[in-house]
């Protein structure tokens, strides 16, 4: 096999950990068919959404750090105050419900393995926080920083996908500096 360059490397590195993510959701979508869970009971499905009775769709899809990625091929926002008390990994799988009114609930499903990894926050020059490791440098979500009512230089415990790449780190605790 011909050497890679670290960017194309990288993007092959991405591609694998979507599609590993994306066969991850597909068992978990099987083994709750194998189940029976009786959740709810479909009226139809169309593209990766069921309609449920009283017109509520449901949306599965697998959480990228930020957002949901939708069985359905779309995109769905995830508030980041419920990711973040959540602490919600990538690789995640996750049910969205689309009431009537146009409300989102979301609901974790399939948490993947986590492994936990210790690292210092810092800010880079875009104002976007993440955990230096020894690894990399992962992005963590404002919200938690808030939360945890973090500064940069604290010693952060972040969660992440065992089996997985991931760019983003769930905030898991905080040890303040100083």
């Amino acid at each position: 096999m011909p050497e890679l360059n670290p960017k194309t490397l990288a993007l092959v590195q991405q591609r694998l950990d979507e599609a590993e993510r994306n066969i991850q959701y597909v068992r978990q979508a099987l083994a709750e068919g194998e189940e029976g869970s009786g959740e709810y009971a479909p009226a139809e499905s169309v593209g990766g959404v069921t309609e449920i009775a009283g017109g509520e769709r449901v949306v599965e899809g697998v959480f990228d750090g930020k957002n949901m990625q939708g069985n359905d091929g779309d995109e769905y926002p995830v508030p980041p105050n419920y990711a973040s008390k959540s602490k919600l990994v990538e690789g995640d799988v996750l049910k969205l419900t689309v009431g009537t009114d146009g409300r989102f609930t979301y609901k974790q499903i399939g948490p993947v393995e986590r492994r936990r990894v210790v690292g210092s926050l810092e800010i880079d020059e875009h104002g976007n926080f993440g955990v230096k490791t020894p690894e990399k440098v992962y992005a963590v979500l404002l919200a938690s920083v808030t939360f945890y009512k973090a500064e940069e230089g604290d010693e952060v415990t972040i969660l992440l996908p065992e089996n997985s790449e991931a760019e983003w780190g769930a905030v898991d605790n905080v040890i303040h500096s100083g």
